[in-house]
């Protein structure tokens, strides 16, 4: 298994910053792409952006511009910085991953808990 242990929610003024944070651990043997995704309450869970083991970045079009998905490969760590926040932006943030274990070599994807961010005057 692939435990993903999120941090840096919170809340944040309209137009303020938070950065997420995202550490994998468990028997990895490779990380394949790592992202963010996001529900809001009613809603349907969307994907914010993803990162390939590579670099390559995608992101969903209410957050380009704003929103910048990093990763660390040494750390098994993805990033989310966040700015120009805004009140629609409002979710619990979700990190994810597609993984190999060491004693599995069919890749397989994973959620982690959640991190609740709130962008509120």
């Amino acid at each position: 298994q692939v435990q993903l242990v999120e941090s840096g929610g919170g809340l944040v003024q309209p137009g303020g910053s938070l950065r997420l944070s995202c550490a994998a651990s468990g028997r990895i043997f490779s990380i394949d792409d790592m992202g963010w995704a996001r529900q809001a309450p009613g809603e349907q869970r969307e994907l914010v952006a993803d990162i390939t083991s590579s670099g390559r970045t995608n992101y969903r079009d209410s957050v380009k511009g704003r929103f910048t998905i990093s990763r660390d490969n040494d750390k098994n760590t993805v990033y989310l910085q966040m700015n120009s926040l805004k009140p629609e932006d409002t979710a619990v943030y979700y990190c994810l991953c597609s993984a190999t274990l060491t004693s599995n070599p069919a890749p397989a994807h994973y959620w982690g808990q959640g991190t609740q961010v709130t962008v509120s005057s």
